[in-house]
């Protein structure tokens, strides 16, 4: 009998119950006891929501406070000593917010993107002289937990080997890390022998991989199938192929394998028969990152392939991934447009999915209302005339090289842009300021229709110039509006263009307690009218300083959506970029003579094969370039990443042809800037000197130190000073001091220059 089974449920809840208890706790107004009773009453609902639509294989162990990876950093007993101090929720927020209180003075952890989705993990820190113990009893615990609500689960646990390829390990070998680190895994397997199941997430597995990361899966399932009580294992791979590491994969001595054939169903055959039929094969067959109905057709079809290979009896059907990346329940959403939410399918409808794609098998035939469903689904997009643009999709044909080109080359446009008439080392920010309280009341209640316009457009234009007028007495040299007009930094360009749809409730979590409400793209992209200008325009007329433009660029807009599935996502991109060069030539129009271009998401798109990087650098930076080029030499573009590794795409940095870039560095200590100085980058940087992800307030001497750190490296002439990002999740009690510092930190190392 086929298994329905899930890989693992978003954690926030169905109203983003998490955050508001994660928030509250962090400010001091409920107790610890408060906010693990919210997180038991989200699992408890979970499990019995899977079980009741029919999930058999139901994670356990899935749920964090904060991240999947720092849970596991603790669970194993890899905490860094400057933590030690600390002990229990204290220490474990420390890890991921960093810690300023009581005479301890602490940054947290790195945090880099979980592979290419948006979702960012605490990078655990690594040394020679480590050892390891299990610390935490948290996967017996919510087992037992589940167990107690008569659900059966699968705890998940992230594997051996991807756990030390994910870490940061400073002058340690993987191998023999991994000889430490196994006997912490075998206990932890003997502890969970009450389980019938454990599934090992091996993501790495579809990654490039050393000769001693092979050596390494080998060594540690080797050894890991020698312990006598351990549940049976079932490797979990997801977001790409096994490709070269399918025998690998196939020959681990475990009991069953997941694969992912949503993102690549050319493995099918290949797997199907390497794999021994004495394992079981787990199909992810259902989109855990999108959010469109599944072809439940084709679906079953490749279900019948792999049927017809290997049989049924050891045939489990899940979805591609985890449900983490998928809002939790589309019923909640009452004002979306009908026709576009009968297209969707959010985390639980997903289990849905999974469930009667099992029966169907079972069964051998289709009649089944889901399937109808689906069929109708599929009709009804593909005869929309919302979806297709004729008039975008001919702009998009007509595209030709020279409008992706800047008028001139960086050397003569760094002299055009003398006239901004800025020192060495100038200062901005990344683009937003403080969300407060009453910024959110009051944009949530104009947009609930109980607030005029003109109340709300003077209670923004207030809050421009207020900042404004703060900047200029701080002493920051290019000034930003504060984008307090602004909820998200995609979704404020999407409810702007045509083809995107939005939704109430769609939350999914970037990190820790941030949750994004990521677009719909549904149809061809255009801009009917400018989406930024007005409030810009504004912005410069109170200041003879230069004011920023703020843009969302086409690659983040596309990687930070829920995407169109029927054309290529490089076409989707395009039309986006064409959408924001209109708003660039806007802008310059209004007369803002920089502007800036955020594509944090460049890096996270990157394909995770090396041989399939060519292509999408390709087309990702010609889009960033439609979307800057229309501009002349004396505008000075910018552009901002974060929390990305540039060594393997610097040339590709290059190529964009940004004056200035701003990138995360304050958490690694300038180690990316590495990268720029090898390559010998010829435009400007702004290496980030405040983490603005952690509540902690930096020095003025800590940012004067990684400011003279950054100059030792790149030439002093091509140095910004600038937070790492956006400050719009941050206080003012936080940021007004914090910007202080930077901004005398600049005037410091200026002086010594």
């Amino acid at each position: 009998m086929t298994i329905a089974s899930n890989l693992g449920f978003p954690r926030m809840g169905q109203h983003r119950e998490l955050k508001k208890s994660l928030e509250a706790f962090w400010a001091g107004k409920i107790s610890e006891a408060d906010l693990q009773k919210t997180a038991s009453d989200l699992r408890s609902k979970n499990w019995l929501d899977q079980k009741a639509r029919g999930i058999q294989h139901i994670p356990s162990n899935d749920f964090a406070l904060y991240d999947q990876i720092l849970d596991a950093a603790e669970l194993l007993g890899a905490v860094p000593k400057r933590y030690q101090s600390l002990d229990g929720v204290k220490r474990y927020f420390a890890m991921a917010r960093g810690h300023q209180a009581q005479g301890v003075d602490v940054p947290a952890l790195e945090m880099t993107k979980w592979f290419d989705t948006n979702y960012h993990y605490l990078v655990p820190e690594l040394s020679e002289s480590d050892s390891f113990a299990l610390s935490s009893r948290k996967p017996m615990d919510h087992f037992n937990e589940a167990k107690a609500l008569g659900v059966n689960t699968r705890p998940v646990i992230i594997g051996p080997v991807s756990f030390l390829i994910l870490a940061k390990k400073e002058g340690a070998q993987l191998l023999r890390l991994l000889d430490r680190l196994l006997p912490v895994y075998e206990d932890l397997l003997s502890q969970l022998s009450g389980a019938e199941w454990v599934q090992i997430d091996e993501p790495c597995l579809v990654l490039d991989l050393s000769v001693e990361a092979r050596s390494a899966f080998q060594r540690a399932y080797d050894r890991l199938a020698k312990v006598s009580s351990s549940p049976k294992k079932l490797i979990a791979t997801y977001f790409g192929a096994l490709g070269d590491n399918l025998e690998l994969a196939c020959s681990l001595p475990v009991q069953g394998l997941h694969i992912d054939l949503v993102r690549a169903p050319e493995q099918l055959e290949a797997v199907s028969k390497r794999l021994p039929k004495d394992l079981y094969l787990s199909a992810g067959v259902v989109d855990g990152r999108n959010v469109w109905k599944n072809d439940l057709d084709q679906s079953l079809g490749l279900l019948q392939k792999i049927a017809e290979i290997r049989g049924t009896d050891k045939l489990i059907v899940a979805p591609s991934c985890s449900l983490l990346h998928s809002p939790v329940d589309s019923s909640t959403e009452i004002k979306l447009d009908a026709e576009i939410k009968s297209w969707l399918a959010f985390a639980t409808d997903k289990l849905g999915e999974v469930a009667v794609l099992a029966k169907a098998l079972d069964a051998g035939h289709t009649d089944f209302p889901e399937f109808d469903s689906s069929r109708t689904t599929l009709k009804s997009r593909a005869a929309s005339p919302r979806v297709n643009n004729p008039t975008v999709q001919s702009r998009v044909k007509a595209l030709t090289p020279v409008m992706s080109k800047r008028q001139s080359a960086y050397p003569s446009r760094r002299e055009a842009q003398l006239i901004l008439n800025l020192p060495p080392l100038p200062t901005t920010t990344i683009g937003s300021f403080p969300q407060t309280a009453d910024v959110r009341s009051m944009r949530a209640s104009f947009k609930n229709g109980k607030t005029d316009q003109k109340t709300y457009n003077t209670f923004v234009a207030n809050q421009i110039q207020e900042a404004v007028k703060w900047q200029e007495e701080l002493g920051i040299d290019v000034l930003v509006h504060g984008e307090f007009e602004r909820n998200d930094m995609v979704e404020y360009f999407g409810e702007q263009l045509d083809g995107f749809a939005f939704t109430e409730n769609g939350w999914v979590q970037s990190y820790g307690s941030r949750c994004v409400k990521p677009p719909i793209i549904y149809g061809d992209v255009s801009r009917p009218k400018p989406m930024t200008v007005e409030w810009s325009r504004y912005a410069q007329s109170l200041t003879k300083s230069p004011m920023k433009g703020m843009l969302t660029g086409p690659v983040t807009i596309l990687q930070w959506s829920f995407v169109r599935a029927d054309q290529p996502r490089s076409t989707t991109c395009q039309q986006i970029a064409f959408a924001i060069r209109d708003e660039v030539s806007d802008l310059e129009s209004a007369g803002l003579r920089v502007i800036q271009i955020d594509e944090p998401a460049i890096r996270e798109g990157l394909p995770l094969r090396r041989s399939e990087w060519k292509s999408y650098l390709q087309w990702a930076v010609e889009c960033f370039r439609i979307s800057a080029s229309s501009v002349a030499d004396s505008t000075q573009i910018h552009t901002h990443m974060c929390y990305s590794e540039f060594n393997d795409i610097i040339e590709a940095v290059g190529d964009m042809d940004a004056d200035a870039v701003s990138i995360e560095t304050s958490r690694s200590k300038m180690e990316l800037l590495g990268a720029f100085a090898d390559y010998k980058y010829p435009n400007e940087v702004g290496p980030g000197v405040y983490d603005i992800h952690s509540p902690r307030i930096p020095t003025e001497d800590e940012m004067v130190d990684l400011l003279r750190a950054a100059a030792k490296v790149l030439n002093a002439n091509q140095l910004w000073v600038n937070p790492d990002c956006g400050l719009k999740t941050r206080a003012w009690a936080e940021v007004r001091p914090a910007l202080q510092s930077m901004v005398q930190a600049a005037k410091r190392v200026r002086a010594e220059l």
